[in-house]
């Protein structure tokens, strides 16, 4: 055993003192020594003559090295060979030196004459290799050589060796730190080459030597977007962090004048009334009044930005496509932010170690920018492969999501995830859903019924978590579940987790008035158990013996001293000085008769419920993809993201000389002059026409307004030029162009937008050509058509359920202005799982006559719901006003939900719009104009309504998807001259039609709607509301419901579906003579069927 030393030696020799010495006898010693032999061959190679030789012997370290061995020992018989003739053999020996110059630097200085001759060899890899390893020498002694070969580099023909230049900036700047200027002289010469190639190397040292000298990037800026296309993976992430700190030292936010764009429109409109009244320059003064701040118009240099990255969404690399997901985030307009949700949720498919990056930074956005990812909810369901950080974070993504529309898919989920075996992610899972009900209302009460059940559950983690949250849910309605509290407080038997002993103990003591009798019975066990229990429990029970004394001393006042004796000795110094400090606050004495008053409003002050948040709130303040925003602190070397200017600092320092201009005229276009506002701005002559015709509501538009026109999508831009150049233009036009219109906003389809921004640079010459007032509908609008058009021509391609275009649209389109491929290019992004599903675009609704479903009463034996006569009434709420004449200027509109199906799609409530016009002139060109709407409602417009003369009424027929919710429908209701800003929210009884079933089939589909799918509410019926016609008349009034046969004759039942996700609605009420009655909900849809309970019972009695 004594050989064992030797083989735990580097090279052999003699053993200890005493112990025989151990050769390296190639037969004896194994491995080790044949390595070393080895060695011993490799430099006799590398002294002979022959190329052949020396090129396989460096081939043979090369892949020590790769393989990680160490070939140190081999420096001075390589370094030797750098001054070989065999171009092959050169670099490898470079390659060799790259890697251990750093380690053996006085052999390599021997050899510095050597690495000068290299820089000037004829083969450029030669003259690359010989910068690099002379920057890898870290020798003070030195700079001054490698300064010189730096600049000597930097001028160099080949752009490797530029390259090359480039990444050796950084090394001597870390050697010597004075040579500052000098570097950033040449940084700066490298900064103005016009290959790829060279430009994410120049950016890099960039921001390793002097990323304070934002000058320096002015005029390469526009060069450095137009090449970042074609630049390197690794080079398109590091340009994209620098242009995105650049960004947002030299333009305006975009979100910056949300607040005066989005002012109180009614102010406007009753202003405009008085001043009309006062004389002819009313509107001038009115304007005058206004703010003086312009509204926003997107730097032609941000957009070119924001146009040149989208591209890089479909790159393979996961670090592009974050690099450009946070320019988004930080830069983009809030519009066009919701095309990189696609992108992230592709990366989800990547491995572990991505998705824990994108979801981190996923998390981040959701909490601003909601909508954006609710499309793709299903993308970030858990799977049971999914490492436990990758789960927790999905789970904090769908809380994020959940709103009152997609809250009850949410919770199923997160029953099912309950049951999983990973105990941390059950422990998140109930913390979420604690969550979800603070965040909406609505569902608080079932979030709390499933949390209660949970108390049941065998897996004592589980009951623990569950008891947290409750406490927490019930601090906000404490005086309603008195029941809960003693439910929590038979289980401190049960429960040992001490955290969850705890908060029972906090609740019972906090809301002791509401279970008088249990909590001093649960306090004379706790009084057993106290010294056994952990230091947590200990605090929480001299609390509740504190708050039970101050209370009801009657009981609990021997209990409490004896409690506070037994504290008064504990072994943790905490629980001894809470004991004293106590006593001294609740016992009366002679000294502390001061406090002892106010012990009451101390010990039982009111205190505010918790706020649940987020554990990502608060990291936006790091910038998205950065390692700080991943740990959530400060990593070294972090630049803080600036902030936004308050004014724009002077564009034309970007500007070039005419020469370098023309190198990137085709991508740019013509960015010399500011004044001229170019077009990637989206700033069509349909805005400068609405300006000169009405000056006063230019500049306080609204939603719509300015900033609607520069931050919009191309699409959604060419989508409402089409709708407001034909003013009698046919119906389908307008809601085809409507569909897509949502569709881009919601940065639905990539291809649509790829072939738009490519339409759009083909079309820019033509563009510029013709007069922009030209012929009422200009060049430019007639474009944006063709562009809109040959995206939808896209999607009907794609999907088989897309009509194909009208006539009228494509007369409108000009052969010329076709941007979309014929054959459909494949994207990166196409992938079907993620595409949401797709507004379809329907024919025009007609003015529909209200006896059609009489009409159509004997033409159909089905339970369609085309004949709601036989199962509700046909009108439900009655007229609401829409727009007040005052406001409207003579023109008034009302609405009602004619509980008829719309014509144009079964998902839709149909709406009837009733205009009359009070004024002394004719209105003309009443139509919708661009809505802008939450995510998943959509609008069927009315046809347009021509002219409206004095006195006249008419009606109109609107459809609108609301999506199951009760959000509000926002749109504009246009004239020729004036938009009026209008919103219609629907009651949850009109998002449901009614639906005929037998008795039994009635009790089945009940049966599966239990749990946390029903809502039950007892209630007394007044006098005047226990005849079976009038319960009848009341529900049906409120929801639009059908009634179901009932063979009990105090029991009334009524059935509908939603119209969006026909989820089905069942509606029970059982009714006794006493006027005592229980209304029960059953619907997957857990929001409407609570909001259903609330306005039943106050339809029944009032």
């Amino acid at each position: 055993m004594s050989a064992a030393p030797a083989y735990g030696e580097d090279k052999g020799g003699s053993a200890g003192p005493g112990e025989p010495e151990y050769g390296h006898d190639p037969a004896s010693g194994g491995i080790f020594s044949s390595d070393y032999k080895r060695h011993d061959d490799l430099k006799e190679m590398l002294d002979t003559n022959k190329d052949s030789l020396k090129l396989e012997a460096m081939k043979t370290i090369v892949a020590m090295i790769a393989r990680g061995k160490n070939a140190s020992d081999l420096f001075p018989a390589v370094v030797k060979n750098v001054a070989c003739k065999n171009i092959e053999v050169k670099k490898l020996v470079y390659v060799y030196l790259v890697r251990y110059a750093e380690e053996q630097q006085d052999l390599a200085l021997l050899s510095i004459s050597t690495f000068q001759r290299g820089l000037k060899d004829p083969n450029q890899l030669i003259r690359a290799s010989a910068l690099r390893v002379l920057s890898s020498i870290r020798v003070p002694i030195i700079v001054p050589i490698m300064m010189l070969a730096i600049k000597e580099a930097a001028s160099d023909m080949s752009p490797y060796v530029r390259k090359t230049a480039a990444h050796a900036i950084p090394k001597l700047y870390s050697l010597d730190s004075d040579q500052k200027d000098q570097l950033i002289e040449v940084i700066e010469k490298l900064l103005a080459d016009k290959t790829t190639l060279v430009a994410g190397s120049v950016v890099m040292a960039f921001e390793e030597v002097c990323p304070e000298r934002i000058d320096l990037i002015h005029k390469n800026y526009r060069k450095l977007c137009n090449l970042l296309i074609d630049v390197e993976e690794w080079g398109q992430v590091v340009i994209i962090s620098m242009l995105t700190r650049y960004a947002r030292t030299q333009f305006l936010s975009p979100t910056q004048n949300e607040s005066l764009l989005e002012e109180n429109p009614e102010k406007a409109f009753y202003g405009s009334e008085e001043d009309e009244a006062k004389g002819p320059g009313s509107e001038e003064a009115a304007t005058a009044a206004l703010p003086a701040r312009k509204p926003y118009v997107m730097d032609p240099d941000h957009r070119l930005l924001l146009r040149n990255t989208k591209p890089l969404l479909q790159s393979r690399s996961a670090a592009v496509v974050m690099a450009v997901a946070q320019l988004y985030f930080h830069l983009a307009p809030k519009a066009e932010v919701g095309v990189i949700a696609k992108a992230l949720v592709r990366l989800l498919r990547s491995h572990s170690e991505v998705q824990y990056v994108v979801l981190q930074n996923v998390a981040t956005m959701s909490i601003k920018r909601r909508g954006m990812f609710e499309p793709y909810l299903k993308s970030f369901y858990i799977r049971s492969t999914d490492p436990t950080q990758i789960k927790i974070l999905k789970l904090e993504v769908l809380t994020n999501l959940a709103n009152e529309t997609n809250t009850p898919t949410v919770l199923r989920e997160f029953q099912t995830y309950i049951r999983s075996m990973d105990k941390d992610f059950v422990a998140a899972t109930i913390q979420a859903i604690g969550r979800c009900a603070t965040n909406i209302g609505r569902v608080r009460d079932t979030c709390l019924n499933g949390l209660v059940q949970l108390l049941s559950n065998r897996d004592e983690l589980v009951v623990a978590e569950s008891v947290v949250v409750i406490k927490k849910l019930l601090q906000m309605q404490p005086a309603q579940h008195g029941e809960i509290i003693k439910h929590l407080a038979k289980l401190t038997d049960n429960i040992q987790v001490p955290m969850a002993r705890a908060s029972i103990l906090w609740l019972i003591g906090e809301y002791c008035e509401h279970v008088p009798k249990i909590a001093p019975d649960v306090l004379r066990k706790m009084a057993k158990s106290f010294t056994a229990e952990e230091d947590i429990v200990k605090l929480q029970i001299i609390n509740l013996a504190a708050k039970l004394y101050l209370t009801n001393s009657k009981q609990t006042k021997l209990l409490t001293q004896y409690v506070l004796s037994l504290a008064k000795y504990d072994q943790n110094y905490d629980i001894r000085d809470r004991a004293r400090f106590t006593r001294q606050l609740i016992v009366p004495s002679e000294q502390g008769g001061a406090l002892s008053r106010h012990a009451k409003k101390l010990f039982l002050a009111p205190k505010p419920a918790p706020v649940l948040e987020s554990s990502f709130k608060d990291r936006d303040h790091f910038q998205l993809g950065s390692l700080s925003h991943l740990l959530n602190a400060k990593a070294t070397g972090y630049q803080e993201l600036p902030d936004w200017p308050e004014e724009a600092p002077d564009p034309s320092v970007r500007n070039v000389e005419e020469e370098d201009l023309s190198l990137i005229e085709t991508h740019v276009g013509l960015l010399g002059e500011y004044t001229e506002v170019p077009e990637w701005t989206k700033c069509s002559n349909r805005e400068k026409r609405k300006e000169k015709e009405k000056p006063f509501y230019s500049d306080s538009e609204g939603e719509s307004g300015p900033t609607e026109s520069a931050d919009s999508d191309p699409e959604s831009e060419s989508a409402s030029d089409s709708k407001s150049s034909s003013e009698s233009g046919s119906g389908e036009s307008s809601s085809e162009s409507d569909s897509e219109d949502q569709e881009e906003e919601k940065g639905r389809s990539s291809e649509s937008e790829q072939s738009e921004e490519e339409g759009e640079k083909r079309k820019m010459k033509k563009r510029k050509k013709v007069p922009e007032g030209q012929g009422g509908g200009s060049s430019s609008e007639e474009d944006s058509d063709s562009s809109s058009g040959s995206s939808e021509s896209e999607r009907t391609s794609e999907t088989e359920e897309e009509q194909v275009e009208p006539a009228s649209w494509r007369k409108k389109t000009p052969p010329s202005g076709k941007s979309a491929p014929v054959a459909k290019e494949i994207s990166l992004l196409d992938l079907e799982d993620f595409t949401p599903p797709s507004v379809q675009p329907v024919s025009p609704p007609t003015i529909v006559s209200t006896s059609l479903a009489t009409d159509l009463e004997g033409l159909t034996l089905t339970d369609s719901p085309l004949v709601p006569s036989l199962l509700s009434p046909v009108v439900g709420v009655g007229r609401q006003e829409l727009l007040h004449r005052v406001a409207g200027e003579g023109l008034a509109v009302d609405y009602t939900f004619s509980r008829q199906p719309f014509s144009g799609d079964p998902h839709m409530v149909s709406v009837h719009i009733h205009f009359s016009n009070s004024s002394d002139t004719p209105i003309k060109g009443l139509h919708v104009g661009t809505p802008k709407l939450p995510a998943g409602i959509s609008i069927q417009e009315f046809p347009e309504i021509e002219s409206l003369a004095p006195g006249e009424s008419v009606t109109a027929v609107m459809g609108i998807n609301f999506c199951d919710s009760t959000q509000a429908a926002n749109f504009q209701l246009c004239t020729q001259t004036r938009q009026f800003y209008v919103s219609i929210q629907p009651p949850v009884g009109e998002l449901m039609a009614p639906v005929f079933m037998s008795e039994n089939e009635f009790k089945k589909e009940q049966g599966k709607l239990t749990g946390m799918s029903e809502i039950t509410e007892k209630l007394t019926l007044p006098d005047t509301c226990r005849n079976d016609h009038i319960v009848v008349q009341r529900v049906t009034a409120v929801a639009n419901l059908g009634r179901v046969p009932c063979g009990a004759s105090d029991e009334y039942r009524f059935a509908g579906r939603t119209l969006t996700s026909g989820s089905l609605v069942l509606l029970t009420l059982d009714a006794r003579p006493t006027g005592a009655a229980q209304l029960t909900v059953n619907s997957e849809k857990m929001v409407i069927g609570t909001m259903l309970v609330k306005d039943v019972v106050q339809a029944l009695t009032q």
